[in-house]
């Protein structure tokens, strides 16, 4: 297929339209497309002929009533201000925890509040109840509220749910994933607290979604733990209805030598699946929804051959069934494919020590952010296109305090596609089995704008997959 300029796509690479179909095949994939046109976020396509990618500059923000500030002249050790009640819920956000069950943490100012949810599928009249545990710490002269952790569940798929949080306060209202395609997951990068943030956080709220994925840099707080409570407060209205799963970024370190290990206060407030998975450390897991098996990788704990890392993902990999989950998606903080000057080359050795391992077991997508600017690249491995790599997507303009990456290396890398210093972010409907369609929104002030999109074909039933198979056993079998 031809792209713009004559250049051809590569068999297997990202495509910018699902491919002809027989007639009888075509109706369903015209009512997923209507079902997609309908669920879609928010905004418009760009204009034609407006500005788009490098041709883009993004202007000042429009001043407007309402718009959170950046949280940055707070006394940096301040205490988080009170709720109504020490006793009511606050930070309120889920997260999936194996196979039909679900997350809640909350923080609450009063040592003494269970940590127990009781739920049920109608609202105020609880069915159910599960017990949890819980934890808390202190970070120099800041010490945190009481942060539950409570696991609901069994759950019914593509269901709502009413919760009360510590027998008291608030009601909140989630909604489980579904079982089957299609599915939605927005997808947002090194997200701050900024007007900007604000803004991105808005336009995901117009999004139809299942799900959220974060790869790292969830609050910015840099040691300043207060923060971590202002980021909470935010993400609250979201986080506490659809499961976020994120996984750590530098911002997220706040390591002190001598005094602090390295994310102590991201692993007490943001619990997810790794002891589900297997793993032994809540800086990698790994999950699976609907028909997507999705693995967050940590750029920041060791990842080379000899890592406990690096046995987890081989061990992870090989109970891959590519016919139960023929989608596999990778998330993590430092790109391996950027072209911007920004944080050239600091993803260079974890790609060297996991890109072959990663390559043969077929992964179709990488999503990583770091870079404040996005980024998609054709299918890729070992520095050049090719059509059994992943496409790799940079998306990490969520809207943070320290702005955007502008500068890009020119020309162009043939393996880049699409780039464009601006904030936004991105959704990833997976329409069935073969189909994906990625579309990145610009934050463009009032509304998100469409300025790319691709349709992406699964490698789980392509030619790849029998021509590596040979090669795939042998790196799970080397010591």
């Amino acid at each position: 297929m031809s792209k713009p300029g004559g250049a051809m796509e590569p068999l297997g690479a990202a495509r910018r339209r699902p491919p002809a179909m027989a007639a009888p095949a075509l109706l369903p994939l015209l009512l997923l497309l209507l079902t997609l046109a309908l669920s879609s976020c928010g905004g418009a396509a760009a204009a034609s002929g407006a500005p788009v990618g490098e041709d883009y500059v993004r202007p000042p923000a429009r001043p407007r009533g309402g718009q959170r500030k950046a949280l940055l002249g707070l006394f940096p050790w301040s205490k988080k201000k009170a709720s109504a009640s020490a006793s009511d819920p606050q930070q309120v956000h889920i997260s999936l925890s194996g196979e039909k069950h679900m997350r809640i943490t909350w923080v609450t100012d009063d040592n003494s509040v269970p940590s127990v949810v009781e739920y049920g599928t109608t609202s105020n009249t609880y069915t159910s109840s599960s017990n949890g545990e819980s934890t808390s710490y202190s970070y120099l002269m800041y010490s945190s509220g009481k942060i539950h952790h409570v696991v609901i569940g069994p759950l019914e798929d593509n269901s709502i749910y009413y919760y009360r949080c510590g027998g008291r306060g608030s009601e909140f209202q989630l909604k489980t994933p579904p079982s089957q395609f299609p599915l939605s997951l927005a997808v947002v990068g090194d997200l701050g607290q900024t007007s900007w943030t604000t803004s991105t956080l808005n336009h995901i709220k117009q999004c139809e979604y299942d799900m959220l994925l974060l790869p790292g840099d969830l609050s910015y707080a840099d040691y300043m733990q207060h923060l971590w409570d202002t980021f909470g407060e935010l993400v609250e209205p979201l986080a506490s209805t659809r499961p976020w799963m994120v996984t750590q970024g530098n911002h997220e370190k706040e390591r002190i030598p001598f005094l602090k290990s390295g994310f102590q206060s991201y692993n007490a407030r943001w619990k997810m699946p790794y002891e589900e998975s297997g793993s032994t450390s809540n800086l990698y897991y790994s999950f699976e929804v609907a028909g997507v098996h999705v693995i967050m990788l940590g750029s920041y704990t060791d990842y080379d051959e000899s890592s406990d890392q690096y046995a987890w993902l081989k061990a992870d990999l090989a109970n891959i069934d590519r016919k139960r989950t023929p989608w596999l998606v990778v998330l993590l903080h430092v790109p391996w494919y950027n072209s911007n000057w920004a944080h050239q080359g600091e993803g260079d050795s974890m790609m060297s020590a996991m890109e072959p391992l990663l390559h043969a077991a077929h992964v179709d997508i990488i999503i990583s952010d770091h870079v404040h600017a996005y980024e998609r690249t054709e299918r890729v491995y070992k520095g050049g296109i090719n059509p059994c790599g992943a496409v790799h997507i940079t998306i990490g303009d969520g809207g943070n305090r320290e702005g955007l990456a502008r500068r890009y290396h020119n020309p162009k890398p043939l393996w880049s596609v699409f780039r464009e210093a601006s904030f936004g972010h991105g959704e990833l409907k997976i329409v069935n089995s073969t189909h994906a369609h990625w579309t990145w929104h610009r934050n463009d002030d009032e509304e998100p704008v469409r300025t790319d999109d691709v349709w992406i074909t699964s490698l789980a039933g392509s030619q790849c997959v029998q021509d590596s198979s040979r090669e795939f056993r042998k790196i799970l079998m080397s010591p």
